[in-house]
């Protein structure tokens, strides 16, 4: 059957709960894959809950749903404070990517105690920011950007990806409603070993099955390319 859509395929698949360090509860969900261990680990980053976005924002659920048992990868979600989903609400009240520095230690955190191997950050939108400003205080390989604003990174927070070795991976689309890629062009000329890709025909929210393909297929090229290509049919049970 072709892959699209909300499918899941197998996985290992469990709630979990992430305690901040000022005690809050988030909730959220680990994906692992079936039968194997993973061989890294992706921390997703939901857009903006002010503006609809959280754990299961659709690139980030289809993330979940389809790379474990595509590419071998441990994929964590959760909702940031204050943030609703089907799995649940998180404690405490949105801050504008303040506080939310807690949230993505809180991840971290977790990441360590459950030994996942090879953690990345992948943050979308507003999740962009808060790997962009707090990524770097962790353990991590690096972080793949989807749809950047920029709006809440500023100008020293961006610079200082320049002086760190790890891989910054940015997708841009070229219809994005926040920065386009001549503008992002611009602001990332500060890394200049970012990683810059252009999405032809990309829209900010990444709608349709092309476009999910297309962004699901460049975080396996960062993170685990000897997955290459994702299968784009599934022959077992989903």
């Amino acid at each position: 059957m072709e892959i699209r859509g909300p499918m899941q395929l197998p996985a290992r698949r469990q709630d979990i709960e992430l305690t901040t360090l000022d005690d809050l509860t988030l909730v959220g969900e680990l994906a692992l894959p079936l039968e194997r261990e993973p061989v890294a680990t992706l921390v997703t980053l939901h857009p903006l809950p002010t503006a609809g976005g959280f754990m299961d924002s659709h690139i980030l659920r289809k993330a979940a749903g389809r790379l474990p048992a595509l590419a071998d990868l441990a994929v964590l979600r959760f909702n940031t404070r204050g943030t609703t989903s089907p799995r649940g609400t998180s404690d405490g009240a949105f801050d504008g990517g303040r506080a939310e520095a807690f949230d993505v230690a809180a991840a971290m955190d977790f990441v360590h105690e459950r030994g996942l191997p090879r953690p990345w950050l992948v943050g979308w939108s507003f999740g962009t920011e808060l790997a962009l400003k707090y990524g770097r205080d962790h353990d991590v390989e690096g972080a793949v950007l989807l749809s950047p604003p920029l709006h809440r990174t500023t100008d020293d927070e961006l610079a200082a990806w320049a002086d760190d070795d790890r891989a910054l991976i940015v997708l841009v689309p070229e219809f994005d409603d926040y920065l386009k890629p001549d503008a992002a062009r611009e602001r990332f000329s500060v890394v200049p070993d970012a990683v810059l890709i252009p999405v032809e025909g990309g829209k900010h929210l990444w709608v349709g099955e092309n476009q999910t393909r297309r962004v699901l297929t460049e975080i396996v090229a960062a993170v685990n390319p000897d997955a290459l290509p994702l299968p784009t049919e599934w022959h077992g049970h989903a």
